[in-house]
This record gives structure tokens, sequence and C-alpha cells, in this order.
């Protein structure tokens, strides 16, 4: 499986990076407490899920500490970054050393993805002064990064969270799949949250087959018809070559069937990420990554149907086919 993708929280203590991660998860801070591991000497990592992680959490000592150098975490924590999502609480406007950290950060990575995180709305009721604090606080961050940064307010209290499907959306347009897994979408009624997290992963390994071309023509098509008997034996379905073509059938590619003559649903697995090419300009990768999550995603559907002994329209199918697929590459 593909190296998983790391959000990086960086800020001060108190700036709500434990309470954005149990927000985000939906963990109790007991769960959220016994799941940190130390990283480096002064940083800790969190895996999510923690039985079969696809995504990661590194959080560093609370920037500022008395007799605290990050130099040291700061160096090794942004090789393994793949985003950071940099805290600062809007009622504290000493924030030099955060900036001085994305400053430094940004010097050597100069690509890497920084989200701006403005937490503790709710301490500055009064809406001029919440504009102002941002304003000034989002200016001296970006003019440390070299450049604008997208940016959003947060709430993180005790009651209803604030900003966190804006976040998702921020985070989706570089790593999809975090945003597919930390996503509120509602999944309907068939259960697909239970299969979710495998489907993420083989859309996953997917993606990371197809960065070399000429491996991603094997090996992805490999990575799909995995899956596929994975989910046919969540569903205790025979995942025979005639369901196989069957299925296919069903998403529109009988047709497309007969330009090969080995066995139908590596013919099927082959042929569905054409459907994710034409989106755009999009990189192999992303497009393989989209499509393998939208053939899980119908195919969890066809699956149930079949297992319950109700076929699933063939027109109900596709949609269910297309908004998956528009959903993981609408980035």
């Amino acid at each position: 499986m593909p190296s998983l993708p790391v959000i990086w929280l960086l800020g001060k203590t108190g700036a709500g990076k434990s309470s954005l991660v149990r927000a985000l998860t939906g963990l109790d801070a007991i769960a959220l407490g016994s799941g940190f591991a130390p990283c480096t000497r002064s940083a800790d990592i969190f895996d999510f899920p923690q039985d079969r992680p696809l995504m990661r959490f590194l959080d560093t000592r609370g920037l500022g500490e008395a007799g605290y150098d990050a130099a040291e975490d700061l160096a090794q924590c942004e090789a393994r970054s793949h985003a950071i999502l940099a805290m600062a609480r809007l009622d504290d406007p000493a924030q030099s050393d955060l900036v001085a950290a994305l400053r430094e950060v940004r010097r050597r990575r100069p690509g890497i993805r920084i989200i701006v995180l403005h937490t503790a709305a709710a301490e500055l009721p009064e809406p001029q002064a919440r504009f102002r604090a941002r304003a000034a606080m989002q200016a001296r961050i970006e003019a440390a990064a070299g450049g604008p940064l997208p940016g959003l307010e947060m709430s993180l209290g005790a009651g209803e969270t604030q900003g966190l499907d804006d976040l998702c959306d921020l985070l989706g347009e570089t790593m999809p799949e975090v945003a597919l897994l930390l996503g509120r979408e509602g999944q309907g009624g068939d259960g697909f949250d239970a299969v979710r997290r495998e489907v993420l992963r083989y859309a996953g390994a997917a993606a990371a087959a197809d960065l070399a071309p000429v491996v991603g023509m094997a090996a992805v098509p490999g990575v799909q018809a995995a899956m596929l008997r994975r989910l046919a034996r969540h569903h205790h379905v025979d995942w025979s070559r005639a369901r196989a073509a069957e299925f296919a059938a069903a998403l529109g590619l009988g047709a497309a069937l007969r330009y090969g003559a080995g066995y139908a649903l590596r013919q099927a697995a082959k042929l569905v990420p054409v459907a994710g090419q034409t989106l755009g300009a999009a990189a192999a990768g992303a497009a393989s990554f989209a499509a393998t999550y939208a053939l899980g995603r119908a195919a969890h559907r066809w699956l149930a149907g079949q297992a319950a002994g109700a076929p699933v329209p063939e027109a109900e199918l596709r949609a269910l086919y297309r908004e998956a697929l528009k959903r993981a590459a609408r980035r």
C-alpha cells in the first residue's frame, strides 16, 4: 500500500491541536491520548484509524515553550509531511514563533501545502475585532510563507465545531483520500460506511501504482481486481467470470469488453479508469484514485443488491458511479 498522507499540526500550546484531531476523528480525549506515539524527541504521531490507518496526524510540541528548541523537530517533521495546518488563536497576536517556523519550512520546502487555521473565534465575539485579528495574522503568515495561503476560522470548543467541512475541502485539494475519509457526506442506506476505508485503501494503492506509467498499466487493474474480490467476499457473493461481466455491463462497459479476450473482471478493471482519464488534465495517479474509488462505491451497491436478490437498476448504478467519481476527482 502507498505511504500514508501526513497532516502536520503546527502551533503554540493551546492553539487547539488536540481538539481539532478529536473533532476530525470523532474520538474522545482518552482514545486520542492513548493513540499518540513518540515520533521524534518532542513530537507525536497519531495513526487514524488505528487498526488499519489511512492517514496520520503529526503533532509537534507547542512552539514558544520555555526551553524548547524546535529546530530539530521542524527539520524532521517537514520531511515526512504532506500538508501543514498552521494553527493560531485569534485572541493571541504573539505568534512570532509560528511565523518564524513557517518561514523556515517554506524556505526548505517551497511546495508544501499550508492551511492557516484561525482558532478560538468565539473568544472574539465582536465581528470587527475578529476580522482585524484574522487579517493581521493572515498577512504575517503569508509574508513568512512568501505568498497567499488558504485560511479559515474554526471554533473548537465543547459545543458544535465550526469550519470542519471547509477544512476537509481544503485538504482534499491535495489529499482527496483524507477528504473522503473525514468527510461527513451521507452514504445512503446501503451500508457503504462498513467498507469505505477498504475502498479508500485500494484507491490510494491504485494512485501510487499509477505514478509510474508502465507499472501502472499492469498494477492498477490488479489493485482494482483485488478490491472487487474483497468486496464480493464482504457480501458473500461468488465473484465468477459471469458475474464480473454482468457488473461491467451494468456500468456500461459491455461493448468495450469485446476488445479483450481475457478474464472479464480484468478487462472491466482495465477499462473503468478511462472515465477517470476524461477529467481534464488530471494526473494519472489522481485519475486512478478517483476511478478506483468510484468503482468500489458502485461495486458495493451492486453486490449488496446481488446478495439481497434485489438487482440495482443500471441507471441508478451508473448515476452512483458518476457521483462518486465526481466527489473523488472534484479537486
